[in-house]
């Protein structure tokens, strides 16, 4: 198996876009892609799209820089039972078909976990595929796809470079207080710590907080990431400070399929009372908890929205108090809060969710407009407010194009090389 490594920097010939960057979010169900320019600042993707329902149902689709959808003209019929790594090599051809006379000239993944030692991302070697390896116990449902979608761009295309960006990264940066569990020291000093997740999504809107935020956006700042996954993070200067994600994915808040902070008791009850084994532990925690296990319904909060079951009513609630409650302990990491962030999939669209968690707070001095919460708009906060509170997309893409651009197109490429 050809593994990729650095390249020197490639020329910038100008005119047309010749050399673009592919970026590549591959899940268990899904395979998410962007393609940006090479050259140095340009951050708008020129298509992007995604394969969703891998393995049961796929759905491919696709917009260009304008937002134009692109049909899936051109791109082989997909068998349901293909994995999103084996989906690749067609989304490579796609891609250049649809991107005439450009060439990838590099390739950025999201990869979950990074564990103690990458604090940034790093160029693909055989070396640093054999470490992240050994992290799939920590990030089962992710790490294996992840690194499933490197070996088959490398396959593909041995030449072409590829960049891993670690999702754990952006939480390096938190003191040691708040990083470790109350065990035994031999254990924490193995690595069993809390190394915090969603840290792409968490750099992106560090990097735009000045322009929603100005002077203040040094400040008390709490995320609440709310999607599938989700996970809030407490920042101070634009750096992480405190998360709610802690070993693994499963920490922290409740969440489409997982079950979020769990008395350890309630696992060993399982093993030795219920008689299960780990795989069905896990499954159970990972698989059959968190919107879909308390709701029996579905782990979609927009389709919780839309049932009158009681069932999905405490399902959302429970998400909405579990979420305050989470800001509010992260406030204190922090020592107050300027302002209350809503991103992904949930806080970017769910108002029902927003208003009930900022009612929760309103005790901190949270409010909001309810005219500009149904709206979805930037700002919920009244003008003059002490906690702004703001909705911001987020945009891992852009993050893992960054990167990628500069470890094998920019300036650091040769010391990579």
């Amino acid at each position: 198996m050809p593994f990729c490594t650095a390249s020197p920097p490639l020329p910038d010939r100008g005119g047309p876009v010749t050399d673009v960057i592919l970026v590549l979010n591959a899940g268990s169900s899904s395979l998410k892609f962007a393609v940006y320019p090479k050259t140095e600042g340009a951050n708008s993707p020129l298509l992007r799209g995604k394969i969703s329902g891998i393995g049961t149902k796929p759905v491919f689709s696709a917009r260009d820089a304008a937002g134009l959808e692109l049909l899936q003209h051109g791109f082989a019929p997909i068998d349901p039972k293909t994995t999103a790594d084996g989906l690749i090599p067609n989304l490579l051809d796609w891609v250049q078909a649809h991107l005439s006379g450009a060439t990838i000239c590099a390739a950025g993944h999201r990869v979950v976990h990074g564990g103690p030692h990458h604090a940034g991302p790093a160029v693909v070697t055989k070396t640093l595929l054999s470490d992240l390896e050994a992290l799939v116990p920590l990030a089962p449902m992710h790490q294996p796809h992840n690194l499933a979608a490197i070996r088959c761009l490398a396959a593909k295309a041995p030449d072409m470079p590829q960049v891993a960006c670690f999702d754990t990264s952006f939480h390096h940066t938190q003191d040691r207080l708040a990083q470790i569990f109350a065990l035994p020291r031999a254990l924490t000093d193995e690595g069993i710590i809390r190394y915090g997740f969603h840290g792409l999504s968490y750099e992106y809107i560090a990097s735009t907080l000045p322009s929603y935020l100005g002077n203040r956006a040094d400040g008390r700042v709490v995320v609440a990431h709310l999607g599938s996954g989700a996970s809030i993070c407490a920042m101070q200067n634009q750096r992480s400070v405190a998360t709610s994600m802690g070993l693994t994915v499963l920490d922290g808040l409740m969440m489409g399929r997982r079950c979020g902070t769990l008395d350890p008791g309630v696992v060993l009850y399982l093993m030795e009372e219920k008689h299960m084994s780990a795989q069905q532990i896990k499954t159970l925690l990972y698989r059959q908890s968190g919107l879909l296990g308390v709701s029996g319904i579905s782990n979609d909060m927009a389709t919780l929205e839309q049932t009158d079951a009681p069932e999905a009513k405490q399902a959302i609630d429970l998400f909405c108090y579990r979420a305050a409650r989470e800001v509010a302990s992260l406030a204190v990491t922090i020592g107050g809060l300027d302002a209350l962030i809503f991103t992904a999939g949930i806080g970017e669209n769910s108002a029902t969710v927003r208003a009930d968690i900022c009612a929760r707070l309103r005790w901190m001095g949270v409010r909001i407009e309810a005219a500009a919460n149904v709206q979805n708009a930037a700002r919920l906060s009244p003008r003059g407010a002490d906690i702004e509170v703001l909705v911001i997309p987020t945009d891992e893409e852009t993050i893992i194009a960054q990167a990628t651009r500069a470890l094998t197109c920019g300036a650091g490429a040769a010391a990579q090389t």
